[in-house]
């Protein structure tokens, strides 16, 4: 098994004033040759977006993007003519493709907005964009895995749809909890993002917004030191 350790001070960082950004991976000014992807997996940015602010309209073209809100409501609008807000406990996926354009506000008056953007290469280019957004339960993922996203030709419960043979899940463990992991696929590594609390993976501890990625195995073991909140993404190596 390999592993890589991104802990969370080493993260690119940008404060625009409206928005304040974390980048796991090179991301607009934040630069790193060493820092570019995890196998699929492109970018995770973790943004808060301060009140009655936001992004403008713009474009995306070829990415599978996926956003998960942590605290607030963002708005969402797009030229396929999707007009809605991603609460807590929603996710948001948007197949890219050929090409579509989008804007994502805070409407609050008072309340900053952090939510997760993660965007993962597709398995097939120009694709016809789609955007799909869903509520999940909560208490299933109580010390489980919950599919939040998998592959478009292998939908599994109320997972969204991808253009990639990649999975997200969400899971809550409780303090001194353990959960193993099998990975769909030789080719596959597991990002794991700890969104909040403290777990250990053999010999590594991680704490809020540490993140580990394993690879060239077939299973892991996670045990939370802590109560812990986690986003783990499966994708191909290559």
């Amino acid at each position: 098994m390999k592993t890589i350790i991104h802990k969370a001070d080493t993260r690119g960082y940008a404060d625009h004033g409206w928005l304040k950004s974390n980048h796991t991976f090179s991301f607009a000014s934040y630069q790193d040759p060493e820092r570019m992807n995890f196998g699929m997996l492109r970018v995770l940015n973790d943004d808060v977006v301060q009140a009655k602010m936001g992004f403008g309209t713009h474009p995306h073209q070829n990415m599978e993007i996926i956003s998960i809100p942590l605290k607030g409501s963002l708005s969402h609008k797009d030229n396929m003519g999707n007009k809605r807000a991603i609460e807590v406990g929603e996710v948001q996926v948007m197949s890219a493709g050929t090409g579509l354009s989008h804007s994502e506000f805070n409407d609050s008056k008072t309340d900053e907005v952090n939510f997760l953007q993660l965007w993962i290469i597709p398995e097939k280019m120009n694709v016809k964009p789609n955007y799909e957004q869903r509520s999940f339960k909560a208490e299933v993922k109580k010390n489980a895995l919950q599919t939040i996203v998998a592959p478009k030709d292998k939908l599994e419960g109320d997972a969204l749809p991808i253009s990639q043979q990649a999975y997200i899940y969400k899971t809550n463990l409780d303090s001194n909890h353990s959960i193993d992991l099998s990975l769909k696929s030789e080719n596959n590594g597991l990002y794991i993002f700890v969104v909040d609390g403290e777990i250990k993976i053999e010999d590594n501890s991680l704490s809020k917004r540490d993140a580990i990625g394993v690879y060239e195995t077939d299973t892991i073991s996670i045990e939370s030191s802590k109560n812990s909140e986690l986003i783990i993404v499966e994708v191909p190596m290559s």
